[in-house]
């Protein structure tokens, strides 16, 4: 549990990292754009992205890639470290003990 709670505040804190980027941007240019999470892991590290592309598309399920992994990967970065930050941070939360009333 403690495990799976530490993970999913990371997300969030990465979820939110990432949204303070982009509303720094919003703020610079005008503009509201989110970031991508294909764009923000080709800016992080290209070269793992064209690997995960290659092993899923040789090895594994070629179509896997196209309609699944180009989907997630156009959607905003925030929302993608954050849901399932909050989902792991509650379904891992402490939980009071129950204890049985005394009679």
């Amino acid at each position: 549990m403690l495990v799976g709670r530490a993970f999913g505040w990371m997300l969030i804190i990465a979820a939110i990292a990432v949204l303070a980027g982009d509303i720094s941007a919003w703020a610079d240019t005008g503009a509201l754009t989110f970031t991508a999470t294909g764009e923000l892991w080709f800016t992080l590290h290209s070269g793992s992205l064209n690997l995960l592309q290659a092993i899923t598309q040789r090895y594994i399920f070629p179509a896997l890639w196209d309609p699944i992994f180009v989907t997630v990967l156009l959607w905003p970065a925030f929302a993608v470290f954050g849901v399932p930050g909050l989902i792991l941070s509650y379904t891992c939360r402490r939980r009071p003990l129950l204890h049985p009333k005394p009679a």
